[in-house]
């Protein structure tokens, strides 16, 4: 089982980026997270970070035929139409996930052109999100649960 790990603008920065908003964790010690829970689980992951649009669509593809995505797209999860084609025609089956509760922030965050395309979105749970996110891939995947 494979799983891509993917981050947006400005996920490079967490840590130091609004940690009241983001946490403390940085970037690295979820990807050390990650990479343990996916060890346990039998999960082979890769991680990828861009500011670009155009690169987060690069990785997405070079990915197609991979067992899932973890995406945290940052601002491009309102604005992107590029990153959601990818998905859908990678097929790559894919959570979103999001650091904080987009839902009690502005409100142009409320809008994900993201989770039309996910199996399923996590808002709110800091980098357990990302945690939770590889679970439940693993589960679905392992378990052929459908839905």
């Amino acid at each position: 089982m494979r799983v891509l790990v993917l981050n947006g603008p400005n996920l490079n920065l967490l840590g130091s980026r609004e940690p009241e908003v983001y946490g403390r964790e940085t970037l690295a010690d979820i990807e050390v997270l990650v990479r343990n829970r996916a060890q346990a689980l039998g999960i082979e992951v890769a991680f990828a970070q861009s500011n670009h649009e155009g690169d987060l669509v690069d990785v997405i593809q070079a990915h197609r035929g991979w067992d899932g995505l973890i995406l945290n797209a940052g601002a491009y999860t309102h604005t992107s139409q590029a990153i959601p084609d990818a998905i859908s025609a990678t097929q790559l089956l894919t959570v979103e996930v999001h650091l904080s509760n987009v839902f009690r922030r502005e409100a142009f965050r409320h809008h994900s052109t993201i989770s039309p395309v996910a199996w399923g979105c996590i808002v709110g749970f800091g980098f357990r999100g990302y945690l939770a996110a590889l679970d439940l891939l693993h589960g679905r995947l392992t378990e052929g649960t459908v839905g």
